[in-house]
């Protein structure tokens, strides 16, 4: 994640009770930065005894007052001016700024809103649900999937884009990288991607997928000849002369990535494009910092400063002094929580 790009996460809160809102907050975002969520359980992480015993705390806590109802909560936020995610005193948090009247799951979504929009307006819920008592939004969450943005290309970063994406300034050889993903996949001892500080009872974790896509970038606006060309794939033709005579970008994937201003006079005021790639990973729980340890190895596959073979090397190490530097915050955020629901 970014600690300054919008990301979805879950939580479950009583609107009741302060004390519950603080035990009950979703896998934590991975990050070097308070202001990302708490670091004290990174990403889900915990252990399977561990997490029962919670659970049983959790219940106790929650069952000495059963008229409380609790709501599991999808929100999506820009984490640069928060302080955490949990409930501190005199600071900035996710759970501290939503305040949840009970209510019908609708009516609390948009009083909500309602109430976050007339403020800094970095955060919003998307999502409501009503839950039972005994719900713990961190140890009941089956899947969690994370993305990660990379920004390819010499130019500096558009404004619109600083602290929302790693850019890297070399190119990115994709298939490189889809490759070293191959090696990660599956059910391994991952000492290699585990920072310090990481409080998780075993180093073992199933990784169910590891995927690099190349895709358009969030703030894309095609140039003139780009849309001339997408109108005639489409079978419209436009009627002005002055489009019909732009026909630069002949090749679809030259339109995919946005290398048609890069490779032809540009405009006065228009910028070069860079790449966009998205790294997707997606496991039940993961290690502190796990996430950005892999894209930090994965990009420098890409670069091409470390092999397929490397990669190997790096995981049967198993140890965090095998692996490449960490990628920076700006570009994880979480994508997706499942749950079972009710």
């Amino acid at each position: 994640m970014s600690d300054n790009g919008g990301r979805p996460s879950q939580l479950a809160v009583s609107p009741d009770s302060q004390h519950d809102s603080k035990r009950s907050l979703d896998a934590p975002l991975e990050s070097s930065k308070l202001s990302k969520l708490s670091r004290s359980m990174p990403e889900g992480e915990v252990g399977v005894e561990e997490a029962k015993d919670r659970v049983e705390e959790g219940r106790e806590i929650m069952s000495q007052n059963p008229r409380i109802q609790r709501y599991l909560v999808a929100v999506e936020y820009i984490g640069t001016r928060f302080s955490g995610s949990q409930k501190q005193p005199n600071c900035r948090t996710v759970v501290g700024v939503l305040e949840l009247p009970p209510h019908e799951p609708g009516v609390v979504r948009r009083a909500v809103n309602h109430f976050l929009q007339k403020n800094e307006g970095d955060i919003m819920v998307i999502d409501v649900r009503r839950v039972p008592a005994d719900f713990h939004a961190r140890f009941k969450a089956l899947e969690r999937t994370y993305h990660y943005r990379i920004l390819s290309g010499p130019e500096p970063l558009s404004t619109f884009e600083k602290g929302h994406a790693w850019h890297v300034s070399e190119d990115i050889d994709i298939l490189a990288m889809k490759k070293a993903c191959s090696i990660l996949v599956g059910c391994h001892d991952f000492s290699s991607f585990r920072a310090a500080g990481c409080q998780a009872n075993s180093p073992i974790k199933t990784l169910d997928e590891l995927n690099v896509s190349e895709v358009f970038p969030s703030l894309y606006f095609p140039s003139i000849s780009e849309r001339t060309e997408m109108e005639s794939l489409n079978g419209h033709h436009s009627k002005t002369s002055e489009l019909e005579s732009f026909t630069e970008c002949s090749d679809v994937s030259d339109l995919r990535v946005g290398k048609c201003n890069a490779e032809n006079d540009q405009e006065f005021g228009q910028r070069s494009r860079h790449r966009c790639y998205v790294i997707t990973a997606r496991a039940r729980s993961f290690l502190y910092h796990q996430v950005r340890m892999m894209v930090g190895v994965l990009k420098s596959v890409g670069t091409g400063d470390l092999t397929f073979s490397d990669v190997e090397k790096i995981l049967n190490a198993k140890t965090i002094a095998a692996a490449s530097p960490m990628a920076p915050a700006c570009g994880l955020y979480l994508g997706n929580v499942k749950y079972d629901l009710p």
